[in-house]
């Protein structure tokens, strides 16, 4: 008869480790599958995420294997890929309309970055995300119909490269650690659009620099004004 309290603790820790995992996995099936419906409308291009996974209880989380596919008139690669995105947020706040992140770590994403005279294919991405935002596109939203909002405290981007052109000939170029703060905290919350906007500015502002060092360093060599006309396309390229 003793037993019986243990039999039952270890039927209850059971069922509950059941449950804790089950919901995770769950979880990570709705944000995997949000990510891959709600990603081609926002991009207006091939999006997938192989991999998610969330802890209502612990606010830890995973992405694994996302990529976005190139904007329509560039090669069939993708625009970038991502290796791994740790996300770290409140508990149970994925059940809001407000899910509150503290931090975001964007890990081994590689962008193809590819040009035509003035434009770019990363570019032309953040473009197709802008033109969603601007004709009112369909956002996800929340059980009680409201638009789902992020506030995010931190996203750091790491051990990220670009790749300038496409195939063999393709020139890697380590991109700098990015850390950017805050992000919709004051606001209350910011769209998706409006958080992936932001993310794809300060990323786009990492590839321009990382690139034109590149560009003037191989044009030094040629004197002094290849490397200002180098700068010159550089600055044309990217509208700065």
């Amino acid at each position: 008869m003793k037993k019986k309290p243990l039999v039952w603790l270890s039927g209850i820790t059971v069922i509950a480790l059941v449950l804790y995992f089950g919901l995770g996995i769950f979880l990570g099936s709705v944000v995997r599958a949000g990510v891959n419906a709600f990603g081609p409308k926002l991009t207006q291009t091939k999006v997938e995420v192989d991999e998610a996974y969330i802890s209502p209880l612990t606010g830890s989380g995973r992405l694994m294997g996302l990529s976005v596919g190139n904007p329509e008139g560039w090669s069939d690669n993708n625009a970038f890929t991502i290796g791994k995105i740790s996300i770290k947020l409140k508990p149970f706040s994925i059940f809001s309309d407000t899910i509150e992140i503290d931090e975001i770590i964007i890990d081994e994403a590689v962008f193809l970055y590819e040009t035509k005279i003035v434009s770019s294919n990363i570019k032309e991405l953040l473009k197709n995300i802008e033109s969603f935002t601007s004709k009112g596109g369909t956002e996800p939203t929340a059980k009680d119909g409201k638009p789902i909002k992020f506030s995010v405290k931190r996203v750091q981007l790491t051990n990220s490269t670009a790749k300038l052109g496409v195939g063999p000939a393709a020139i890697p170029v380590p991109l700098p650690p990015m850390t950017l703060n805050n992000l919709g905290v004051d606001q209350g919350g910011i769209t998706p659009d409006e958080l992936v906007t932001e993310i794809m500015q300060s990323v786009l502002s990492d590839i321009a620099g990382a690139t034109g060092k590149a560009t003037l360093k191989a044009a030094s060599g040629l004197g002094a004004s290849a490397t200002q006309a180098a700068g010159a396309g550089i600055k044309k390229l990217f509208g700065k």
